[in-house]
């Protein structure tokens, strides 16, 4: 944050230099709305039915097509994810061309290009234009869909949606989809690791047959070309493209929730909640509300700076650093969403502030100063948005789909000028509605409790991240027979594959060294993860990324060093030292006395089915994690810790210690998954033991 102020700081006085004589006592008026300068799209259809829209721009030899295929929003069921794959897959082979061809081809001549479900975007010099739309025609018209390609690009998702289940921003991001629309709805449909997993090259095939038709179709081309170059273009490149009928989809109703609804998801460990209040809202694009109703989330917290989100909850009450809000227009429905990551310890007062401001803005006309700036930040933005063909594209695409006056865009900063208190007033009436909204927290369930207040019936529905309903895991007590000391005996038995501690404390002693060899698949690269530990109390780790060593740890018992690629040798100072000494123990457990830790049983949880017993382990610093241990087999499962990212953000790190074996009478895990500031799955390749390790590994 302090990075953030100093450059906005620095800024403010460029700025005070500039205008030394400006009058700071008051708030700067809304300039005149200066006339906005697009020229009036031509629109032509080819005989198979393509809609092509053209607006000439002269001032650049460039050019750029924007495909959009118009089809109703449907739900995929079983193969959720599909459409999605398909968009990404389209630019990836075709009949004559590898996607190596393509992408090398399009870059020779520095042309941009991208595919997705609804279409593609493509942008180049003019002189390149036909060299380019060969291939773009190709892409659009011959795709193969290439299995091995199919394969990277689910290899990809699956690797998203693992991580995503234990990132709390994307779980809020997808249940408030669910709860907005519905999971019937297309909209409230989130894609699982089942339904990637299911989509096959012949699933994508049928999507893009079904859909990808030019009846339903629009070219928009914006750049240096006339009306008859842009007819030569589109019927040479995508006047061959088959027409056929396309499937309508009948979209279920979606409605506003009946009064405040509190719903929340739990996120073990979690530092901070994830707040979001969100409800389905009836505005389509370019609606005479959307203008009005656009400036009025914009004066709440629509990306400005001084919207009274922000204001409110970071610059007043310190509670986050990012609070905000948005209102989507649509064609079918749209949405509002206010939302911001804040401390648990003030989860309950930030959803007090939300809602305070949602009803001040319907309480209580906006103060023209307020206004003033507003509508000052976004004539700004527009300005902005005029010097991308991608925008200009998007308001020739929007007049003629949303059948908007010729000139909307054209007028839209006058419009914009006349907008006034009462308008916004008018517009929250309308679609703020904090009485009807799900305030929706992903977070650490101790604060599930506070948020009863808020809710209609004083109660929380709890959901699962996939979106289901499902009750939380509640702690319940342990046996009283059952001790710290007889789990930690019980799992030291179980380490050493022992039934006594005479046996037990005879084959640790026999434990001279461990060498496990281990590697997680990121997607475009493996990283390799070595650790070695020897008695007494040695240890060092390796991380290769690519082959490459980029990280290494090594600690000889009494001092050690941490090597960075990126930064160098460092010395570790005291607190690391003292970490490592606990790090390097065959079995900390032991030794956790000795080295002033102290421990307690907190109590019986559920860790992916099964009962494990909760010991809570306190540093000396008086820092403490959970570790779980599988009531029956009595193996350590799962490891619970606060840990500090570099940018002084904290965050919980889970492990979870998964699929034991047997190496040389001990057990040790070989799957290790770990979520927080960075999400890994560690598969072991290979553990050795009494491999006579040198002491110039640690040294």
């Amino acid at each position: 944050m302090k990075k953030s102020i100093f450059a906005f700081a620095a800024l403010a006085l460029a700025f005070s230099t500039a205008t030394a004589q400006v009058d700071r006592s008051k708030a700067p008026k809304a300039s005149a709305a200066p006339e906005i300068k697009i020229k009036d799209a031509e629109t032509f259809k080819l005989d198979n039915g393509l809609t092509v829209v053209l607006v000439e721009n002269h001032k650049r030899p460039t050019v750029s097509l924007q495909l959009n295929v118009d089809y109703v929003p449907f739900n995929e069921g079983a193969i959720a994810g599909n459409a999605s794959i398909a968009g990404q897959l389209l630019s990836t082979g075709t009949t004559s061309r590898s996607k190596e061809q393509i992408d090398e081809a399009l870059d020779f001549v520095g042309a941009s290009f991208n595919t997705n479900s609804n279409g593609l975007f493509v942008s180049t010099l003019t002189k390149h234009q036909d060299a380019v739309l060969e291939i773009v025609s190709d892409v659009l018209l011959n795709p193969t869909f290439p299995q091995t390609e199919l394969e990277k690009i689910k290899k990809q998702t699956l690797s998203g949606l693992k991580s995503n289940k234990a990132d709390a921003g994307a779980i809020s991001a997808n249940v408030s989809r669910m709860l907005r629309y519905g999971k019937e709805h297309p909209y409230g449909e989130v894609e699982s690791e089942e339904s990637v997993s299911a989509i096959t090259r012949e699933s994508v095939q049928e999507f893009y047959n079904t859909y990808f038709r030019p009846n339903v179709s629009y070219l928009v081309i914006v750049g240096d070309v006339n009306r008859k170059q842009a007819e030569a273009l589109s019927k040479k490149y995508f006047g061959a493209w088959a027409k056929a009928e396309v499937p309508v989809a009948t979209l279920p109703e979606v409605e506003t929730p009946e009064g405040t609804q509190v719903v929340f998801v739990p996120k073990e460990g979690a530092v901070q909640s994830v707040i979001s209040i969100t409800y389905p809202v009836n505005l389509k694009t370019g609606s005479e509300d959307a203008i009005k109703a656009s400036v009025m989330n914009n004066v709440l917290g629509g990306g400005v700076f001084q919207g009274r989100l922000m204001q409110n909850l970071r610059e007043d009450k310190g509670f986050t650093y990012g609070a905000r809000s948005s209102l989507s227009s649509d064609k079918y429905v749209g949405y509002f969403a206010a939302g911001a990551n804040v401390r648990n310890e003030v989860t309950d007062s930030s959803v007090t502030e939300f809602m305070y401001e949602l009803n001040r803005l319907r309480d209580e006309p906006v103060a023209a100063e307020d206004l003033s700036l507003t509508l000052n930040s976004m004539n700004g933005a527009f300005a902005r948005g005029l010097e991308s063909s991608q925008s200009i594209a998007r308001f020739a695409l929007n007049t003629i789909k949303y059948n908007l006056p010729k000139d909307y865009y054209k007028n839209y900063l006058s419009k914009l000028s006349t907008v006034s208190p009462a308008d916004i007033q008018e517009m929250a009436a309308k679609y703020i509605l904090p009485d009807n909204a799900y305030i929706f927290v992903v977070g650490n369930l101790e604060v599930a409790e506070s948020l009863k207040q808020f809710d209609a019936d004083g109660e929380i529905t709890f959901l699962n991240y996939k979106g289901e309903v499902e009750e939380p895991n509640t702690m319940k007590p342990a046996p009283a027979d059952v001790t710290v000391e007889k789990i930690f005996n019980d799992y030291l038995f179980a380490f050493t594959q022992s039934s006594d501690m005479k046996t037990a404390l005879k084959k640790m002693k026999k434990l001279k060294d461990v060498t496990i060899k281990g590697s997680a698949d990121l997607g475009q690269a493996v990283l390799d993860i070595n650790t070695y530990k020897k008695a007494p109390g040695k240890y060092a780790m390796a991380v290769l990324y690519g082959g490459a060593e980029v990280q290494k740890q090594k600690f000889n018992g009494v001092s050690g060093k941490s090597i960075n690629m990126q930064t160098g040798a460092k010395d570790m100072d005291e607190d690391e030292i003292a970490e490592m000494k606990v790090q390097a123990q065959f079995v900390p457990e032991t030794s956790y006395a000795t080295m002033g830790y102290t421990t307690a049983l907190l109590g019986v949880d559920n860790v992916n089915g099964s009962e494990a017993y909760v010991v809570e382990v306190t540093s000396p610093k008086g820092e403490a994690s959970k570790t779980y241990y599988d009531v029956k087999s009595h193996l350590k499962v799962k490891n619970v810790a606060t840990g500090e990212a570099p940018t002084g953000e904290k965050f919980t790190s889970i492990t979870e210690l998964k699929n034991y074996k047997d190496q040389d009478g001990y057990m040790f895990p070989w799957t290790t998954q770990i979520s927080g500031a960075q999400d890994l799955t560690i598969e072991v390749k290979e553990v050795l033991v009494n491999s006579k390790v040198s002491d110039s590994v640690f040294n």
